[in-house]
């Protein structure tokens, strides 16, 4: 799945064109959405706490999504990131966090994220680029991201020591 668009969500002809590429491409499924920025923090949203969470607990998507205490967690990296999505000016449906959940709760089960990998394998990941991030933004705008905060300090010294600090 692809989803793009031009920054102003103006119609494009160059939208236009990369739409037909991908849309030829069997398997592949294209989105043009109409808030292209929405689209942008739908994603981080997800990755931030599916990254996070999963590189925390050392779970795959199943079986955190399916513990209470680690699906809460899970919760709560999504609303964190949402609030502070918003508190950028981003229009963000109140309903994204129950959205997101849902899509989880369909993604096959032995899933894990790219900066989860990452992690348990001892590589530099995108802790800063993603959990780091909401950190930092979180801070800048006075929004809580106390679940974020701890996933970052439970993985700061794996990264300090996968990038030989």
């Amino acid at each position: 799945m692809i989803a793009f668009g031009e920054l102003d969500n103006a119609k494009s002809d160059r939208v236009e064109s990369l739409r037909q590429m991908f849309s030829a491409i069997p398997g592949i499924v294209v989105e043009t959405p109409a808030n292209v920025t929405v689209a942008m923090w739908d994603k981080f949203i997800f990755i931030s706490a599916t990254s996070g969470v999963g590189a925390v607990t050392r779970q795959t998507m199943g079986e955190y999504r399916s513990n209470p205490e680690t699906r809460e967690i899970l919760r709560h990296a999504l609303e964190e990131t949402a609030a502070v999505g918003r508190a950028r000016g981003v229009p963000l449906p109140e309903t994204i966090v129950n959205e997101i959940m849902g899509r989880i709760g369909a993604i096959q089960p032995h899933v894990i994220a790219s900066m989860q990998k990452d992690i348990m394998e001892g590589r530099p990941s995108e802790l800063e680029a993603q959990t780091g991030a909401v950190i930092r933004m979180g801070h800048a705008l006075n929004i809580p991201v106390p679940t974020h905060e701890k996933i970052y300090e439970a993985l700061l010294p794996l990264e300090k020591k996968a990038r030989g600090n």
